[in-house]
């Protein structure tokens, strides 16, 4: 039986060359692709794709860990991250750890990680000191996206959640609110990532720039979804009085916020405006003004930092610094100034 090595000692090539070559990878010449062709046609050679990958002592495959697959935000960037690494010849494993912390645990902790991928993609997925170590130990090239938590030695992709809240909070003051209710994420999530943190340093941070006092009472914790948003926005309606506009920490958020202030009977934004986070698909349909976040991007780029070290990348690519992503004030008709009186 024809190997990959008879090919590649054929064609004056390596394995791995070889195994590029027959997937059609951007990296090898045409000349170089057209002799192992050559080669493969002689010996009668039909690759497997398996075979192939192992031919050149990698898996094929990148894991890709997210906290929660249903989330908006996470499955966009892993749809971007798998166009990438497809059109490279490679496979993504999706690892969700559906919100749960000994998920985290087991997957960073198996000592078999790293020969079922090539490399790791961290998605807003937070480490403790124990897991610096595991992932050290891995030995894989990586990349985090969307998060605050920096690995020695991977690339990171991200948006500078600060200042996006303080863009968010900005336009509501410039609008003329002082009374702004600010829905946070929740804590003692046991996947709590830093960006919630984050945004409500920035929201706290603009309106102490404006000579507005944070009010702890219109800050208040839930869950980035829909149903978190609703319950936060409930719990603003009991406490009272209402303030003037909400900023919901994420787009999610916001759309249960605008959901319970309408079941309630208040109009928005004549009552009451609401903004958030994301530029979320449905933004646009329900009229939401927010802060957009390249969320594709971040998968996209992420994709290509994770590709240098596996030798199908730019080299242009091949940084360490933070990639940091601009974000844009998106105004639709969820935002207005304050009813008179």
């Amino acid at each position: 039986m024809t190997r990959i090595d008879d090919v590649a000692r054929r064609a004056g090539v390596s394995t791995a060359t070889v195994s590029r070559a027959l997937r059609g990878l951007p990296t090898v010449s045409p000349a170089t692709r057209e002799r192992v062709l050559e080669a493969a046609a002689e010996l009668g050679y039909t690759a497997s794709p398996t075979a192939s990958r192992l031919a050149g002592g990698r898996s094929g495959a990148v894991a890709v860990v997210i906290p929660r697959v249903t989330r908006w935000f996470f499955a966009t960037v892993v749809e971007a991250a798998e166009e990438t690494l497809h059109e490279a010849g490679y496979d993504l494993l999706l690892y969700n750890l559906g919100g749960r912390e000994h998920a985290r645990q087991r997957l960073l902790h198996t000592a078999n990680l790293h020969k079922r991928v090539d490399a790791v993609m961290l998605v807003a997925t937070p480490l403790g000191p124990a897991d610096f170590v595991a992932v050290t130990n891995l030995a894989l090239p990586g990349v985090t996206i969307s998060s605050g938590t920096a690995v020695p030695g991977w690339p990171r992709v991200l948006i500078d959640d600060r200042a996006a809240a303080a863009a968010a909070t900005d336009h509501l003051l410039a609008l003329g609110h002082r009374q702004i209710a600010h829905i946070s994420g929740d804590p003692s999530d046991e996947l709590a990532f830093t960006t919630h943190i984050d945004r409500r340093i920035g929201h706290r941070r603009a309106l102490l720039a404006a000579g507005v006092q944070p009010d702890p009472r219109l800050d208040i914790e839930a869950d980035f979804t829909i149903n978190g948003g609703s319950r936060a926005t409930a719990e603003l309606l009991r406490r009272g009085p209402l303030p003037t506009a909400i900023f919901a920490a994420c787009d999610e958020m916001a759309f249960g916020a605008m959901a319970t202030l309408r079941q309630a009977g208040l109009r928005v934004p004549d009552d009451i405006s609401v903004i958030g986070i994301d530029d979320h698909d449905v933004a646009g349909v329900v009229g939401l003004t927010t802060v957009a976040q390249p969320a594709a991007e971040q998968g996209r780029i992420g994709a290509r930092l994770l590709l240098g070290p596996l030798g199908h990348g730019d080299p242009a690519d091949a940084v360490e610094p933070p990639v940091i992503l601009p974000t844009r004030l998106v105004v639709r008709e969820s935002t207005a100034p304050p009813r008179a009186g």
